[in-house]
């Protein structure tokens, strides 16, 4: 529950709850707050049981902390019977990503290129696309790229 308080932190409360309470009520408060924290333990536990008999034995594998996204997630991951870690795996992202970019730019990439796909997807701009048929010029060593003040 507290995994992620450090030493120091730790200090810092108990002096902070000694300076509050005084050390003359200090046991008597941390008493009654560790005999808070069991009823509201046992009253967990008891609503966890009840909903429990209450499912039946078909849910008695039922364990509450799946209900959790992450853990439910994990769990299905882990469990993998739709194939999803041969689907992340034949994914790849970049590749995709340079695939499209390169066809929006009118460079054909290699793995493009030898399936002759490039040309066949539909048009990307409205007036057929003839900006994007178009070769980037060379550029001199001194010379700067256009500059287009509608584009910035």
């Amino acid at each position: 529950m507290f995994n992620d308080i450090g030493a120091l932190e730790l200090v810092a409360l108990v002096v902070l709850a000694v300076l509050i309470f005084g050390p003359d009520k200090l046991p008597k408060v941390i008493q009654d707050v560790s005999g808070f924290i069991r009823k509201i333990r046992d009253f967990s536990d008891s609503a966890k049981r009840d909903i429990r008999e209450e499912l039946g034995p078909e849910f008695k594998d039922f364990e509450f902390e799946d209900l959790n996204p992450k853990t439910f997630i994990r769990k299905q991951l882990d469990n993998d019977e739709l194939g999803i870690k041969e689907i992340r795996n034949g994914l790849d992202l970049r590749k995709e990503m340079a695939e499209v970019s390169d066809a929006v730019n009118g460079h054909e990439s290699e793995s493009v290129s030898g399936t002759g796909s490039a040309g066949s997807g539909p048009s990307l701009t409205k007036g057929g696309g003839a900006d994007l048929e178009k070769k980037p010029q060379s550029l001199d060593k001194d010379e700067r790229p256009p500059f287009d003040s509608d584009a910035t």
